[in-house]
């Protein structure tokens, strides 16, 4: 997962009186939405080359946390605070996405299959009955990030949604988030983290260690995903190139054009890029206290 610094810009929000256009699309931005109706883009084409001794026969999104692929941890975190639509962009393995998700209510609920019948299993309990629409859209093997976004434009009619990355967990208010995006006003909205530092870190005096932090919080913010945009972001700032990613021009020019909003977050937050990180999340979920579970069931 991408996690570049962030360095916040305070933009000039002034506008001309006289420009009915403007004025129209600024108080859109500031209705209030049903995160219902704002479908959710994850990010799922990756190949997880850092992450081979866990995925080397699965695509990213689909590497388990606690015997469920952290793309369905992702999505319970956002239907916790009402998200039900949701737009996959697929790339590397997509076939076992797809067959996860058109399998998935089989693979967890009791079930009756009379074969003599038309194989319609009847099914005897709600596991597995998640209220999601889900988009599952082909963007490409080696397609970037912002080339991936740019292909499903097609599936995101309403003026905004949400963005994020299909590797990375957090106990995230994403309607808190999607709260801070209305109200500022701007094209975009960014979560920043303060994950963990990988190393130790030493406090001295001359060759004497005065302090010893074990991976103590990095001091400055970084990108975590769980973004917001406006639909226009996509017409303004993406173009046709298949290599292009979110994370180079797009977002630096939305930030220098002072169109990109901070949402602070102190809270838990890890991308799993690695084995160890896999192994972390798992030890965490196998405890019974993982920070990013905020749903009940």
């Amino acid at each position: 997962m991408p996690t570049a610094p962030i360095r916040p810009t305070e933009p000039d929000r002034g506008m001309s009186t006289g420009d009915a256009t403007a004025l129209s699309t600024e108080s859109a931005r500031t209705e209030i939405p049903d995160a219902a109706d704002i479908p959710v883009v994850i990010l799922c084409g990756g190949m997880g080359t850092r992450l081979r001794e866990a995925s080397e026969k699965l695509p990213k999104p689909l590497v388990d946390i606690g015997g469920k692929p952290v793309l369905w941890h992702i999505m319970k975190t956002y239907e916790h605070y009402g998200f039900r639509k949701f737009v996959l962009c697929l790339g590397y393995k997509s076939d076992l996405i797809k067959n996860y998700f058109l399998a998935y209510r089989a693979q967890v609920a009791d079930f009756t299959l009379t074969l003599s019948d038309d194989h319609t299993p009847q099914f005897h309990n709600a596991v597995g009955d998640e209220k999601w629409e889900v988009t599952f859209a082909e963007t490409g093997l080696l397609t970037g990030t912002g080339a991936r976004l740019r292909r499903v434009a097609q599936y995101l009619t309403g003026p905004r949604f949400m963005l994020t990355y299909g590797d990375g967990v957090g106990a995230i208010d994403v309607g808190a988030v999607l709260s801070d995006h209305v109200k500022s006003g701007r094209l975009g909205t960014v979560t920043g983290v303060r994950p963990s530092s990988r190393y130790g870190e030493l406090e001295t005096d001359g060759n004497a260690v005065t302090l010893f932090a074990e991976k103590p919080p990095q001091t400055g913010w970084v990108s975590g995903g769980y973004f917001v945009f406006e639909r226009e972001f996509i017409d303004k700032y993406l173009d046709d190139d298949p290599a292009l990613l979110l994370e180079r021009h797009p977002l630096q020019q939305l930030a220098r054009d002072g169109e990109l909003t901070l949402h602070n977050h102190d809270g838990f937050w890890m991308g799993m890029d690695t084995f160890r990180d896999w192994t972390e999340l798992n030890q965490l979920w196998d405890s019974g206290s993982a920070p990013w579970r905020v749903w009940t069931d």
